[in-house]
């Protein structure tokens, strides 16, 4: 059995369901099949943005999708606490599930396992071909020596508790905790009075982190913060990529059409892919063209690799400066800053004076390891832009 569509989009994840829901209000004419392999789109996630990420007609399209917003966040640090009065927005994978659902219909097939594909068709494991124009792969990470990468691991429960947590916004971050040899936070969300997400997040250098003791950490931080812990909701695991350095063309080398954190298109320092999926998805649905997909998203991911570099230069020395327990100093630093030069961080549209500000003054690592960070890559060679 044979099927032709304009697009074919496998993996329903955050950056083909942005792509999904643009081409099916900007171009409904076109014939677009999302396919995922699990019975949800989206998977078991948490999505969160900064609304300054996000222009405001981006914030207008997106509205449908978000499930909780708060107006302001907090971050807490040895040496400082704030509050930073910046709206901050969730999405939650049932709400994207949801939202996808009722707005594609047939052109979102779920438990859908792909066997292979190519440029123009996909095969699925029950035999099936479906051929189109035009075919993106957004099936999340996947390694490539091209890179050299940290990671921003977490597990996060979702609880509800037995009394109010008295929470008005999100903690960001809580660095006061214990570092567990690397860069570790906890992470909270408040859905609602008597509802959080409350995730234990390290920065460490590779993907593998104790889901045990992520999960007594967390019941450890909840006790101290005098949360009840009644009964758990949910729970979600993962390992954000960080970039530290690396070789583009080499790895779009032999890549097909991509999207999402499969196409590098991610924040190099918080691993937010957000901003980038709806870029993109803009980008498209404006002016789609089968047959120039795949060298238009190679043209977009290079653009953002380019305006990156600062990013993944602020990494090394994250990550490759200063013993890993100690991480926190330079986070602490940052967010000591001005509000606006935080925003247009976490919106990846840092401005040359806020480079030389982030660069200035007394570094919070030694300087001759600060310098080695900047000027190598974890091989040991020279790092690429």
């Amino acid at each position: 059995m044979t099927s032709q569509y304009d697009l074919l989009l496998i993996g329903a994840g955050l950056a083909n369901g942005l792509l999904a829901l643009r081409l099916k209000a900007c171009r409904p004419d076109l014939r677009v099949l999302l396919l995922e392999g699990d019975a949800q789109a989206g998977g078991n996630h948490t999505w969160c943005f900064h609304e300054e990420d996000l222009s405001a007609e981006q914030q207008r399209w997106i509205v449908p999708l978000v499930a909780h917003r708060w107006s302001h966040y907090e971050v807490r640090f040895p040496q400082l606490n704030r509050q930073l009065d910046s709206g901050y927005c969730c999405i939650t994978s049932a709400r994207f599930h949801d939202v996808l659902r009722e707005a594609l219909g047939d052109a979102l097939r779920l438990n859908q396992t792909v066997a292979s594909c190519g440029s123009d068709h996909v095969q699925l494991a029950s035999g099936e071909v479906l051929r189109a124009r035009a075919v993106i792969d957004g099936r999340g990470y996947q390694p490539d020596a091209a890179l050299q990468i940290g990671f921003q691991a977490f597990v996060g429960q979702e609880w509800t508790l037995s009394q109010p947590h008295q929470l008005t916004g999100p903690i960001l971050m809580d660095a006061t905790v214990d570092q567990q040899d690397g860069y570790r936070f906890v992470y909270t969300l408040p859905l609602s009075p008597t509802r959080l997400l409350i995730e234990d997040t390290h920065y460490i250098d590779d993907a593998s982190l104790a889901a045990a003791q992520a999960r007594q950490n967390i019941s450890d931080y909840a006790a101290r913060q005098g949360w009840q812990l009644e009964r758990l909701e949910r729970e979600e695991r993962g390992a954000l990529p960080i970039t530290l350095a690396g070789d583009f063309d080499r790895f779009w080398q032999h890549r097909q059409a991509c999207v999402g954190l499969r196409a590098g298109l991610f924040h190099p320092t918080t691993g937010y892919s957000l901003p980038l999926a709806a870029a993109l998805a803009d980008a498209l649905a404006a002016d789609f063209s089968a047959e120039s997909v795949a060298p238009r998203i190679h043209r977009f991911a290079q653009a953002a690799w380019r305006r990156q570099g600062f990013f993944r230069m602020l990494n090394r020395m994250l990550f490759l400066a200063g013993d890993a327990d100690r991480r926190w100093r330079v986070m602490q630093r940052f967010y000591g800053l001005p509000e606006g030069l935080i925003a247009r961080f976490y919106a990846g549209r840092l401005t040359l004076a806020d480079r030389a500000r982030i660069l200035s003054g007394k570094p919070p690592v030694p300087v001759l390891a600060a310098l080695q960070a900047i000027l190598t890559h974890p091989s040991g060679r020279r790092a690429s832009r």
